[in-house]
């Protein structure tokens, strides 16, 4: 498939007649988003795309305006061939997936994060933390809790086949710390690699590497010292979950079978037994991670 290109000069009735895996060609107006582009009509695989807000600021008035200010970062992508004469190789859901999840990194969703665009086992990693499962994806995000009034800008977005998109974007802000905040902004390089299911669209792998260069020392010392501080945390939280899950299939397990036939053969005498040792076994494995992750995270701050 060709990239799509981008055109104000194009009606919105354009779109109809448009094949089926094009993009519709809307007449824009000016908005936060400035795109760098030649004036020849093919495109370059990569999109450059900046934007120098923190948020999509969408208008009350016209619902359809979120739509287009996020679409739009994705209209003039090259998706790759999805099909050719043979089969199909890949799901127009990619190209969907691609919308939503720059949608959540323009706007730094949290809670209301689209959850349906990753699998249930997704596989998360970055430098200093790692999980599996999409409920993961609701807890807040660093970003909002160590940064003041934080700004987000993309500069590229690309296919590097038909099943890896590949963001690279910028985060902006004032460290909350007082000390922190003399070093100036802190500035961190994202680039954000998704590997999709070709089928369901669906990130099945999700891994983040960060450049601090462009950042103070000071700066580059508090994200450091935060974000390990913040990975802790939340793997203190995936074990409190996980001990919480299996204590719930445990008790699950224990409502069918909490009363037992005794051995011997004889079926009109039964027996309780006792679990208590059990849970006491749960309780102190999860002190003892609880607290080899407070020893860790203050060998590596001390």
């Amino acid at each position: 498939m060709s990239s799509a290109s981008l055109s104000s000069a194009l009606p919105p009735t354009a779109s109809a007649s448009a094949g089926s895996r094009c993009n519709p060609h809307l007449r824009i107006p000016k908005t936060l988003f400035t795109f760098h582009h030649p004036h020849h009509h093919h495109h370059p695989f990569l999109l450059r795309v900046t934007n120098e807000t923190s948020r999509t600021e969408v208008s009350t008035t016209d619902p359809t305006n979120e739509r287009l200010e996020s679409d739009k970062i994705v209209d003039g992508m090259d998706f790759g061939e999805l099909c050719n004469e043979f089969e199909c190789i890949s799901s127009p859901l990619v190209e969907s997936t691609a919308r939503q999840l720059v949608r959540d990194i323009l706007e730094l969703r949290e809670g209301n994060r689209a959850l349906g665009t990753y699998a249930v086992s997704v596989k998360y990693k970055d430098p200093v933390r790692s999980f599996t499962g999409r409920e993961k994806y609701k807890r807040p995000l660093w970003i909002t809790g160590a940064l003041e009034n934080p700004t987000v800008r993309v500069q590229e977005m690309v296919m590097l086949s038909t099943s890896v998109l590949n963001i690279k974007w910028t985060i902006q802000g004032k460290p909350k710390s007082f000390v922190a905040g003399i070093g100036g902004d802190l500035i961190i390089r994202v680039n954000s690699q998704f590997t999709l299911n070709q089928i369901s669209g669906q990130v099945i792998e999700h891994e983040e590497l960060w450049d601090l260069s462009s950042s103070s020392i000071i700066a580059q010392a508090f994200f450091w010292t935060s974000r390990r501080l913040f990975a802790t945390v939340e793997a203190a939280k995936d074990l409190a979950d996980g001990a919480k899950d299996l204590s719930t299939r445990f008790s699950t397990k224990q409502e069918n079978t909490e009363v037992y036939p005794d051995p011997s053969g004889d079926p009109t005498k039964f027996f309780q037994r006792d679990d208590g040792f059990q849970r006491d076994v749960y309780q102190i494995a999860l002190f003892l991670a609880v607290l080899y992750f407070v020893v860790q995270f203050l060998r590596t701050t001390l």
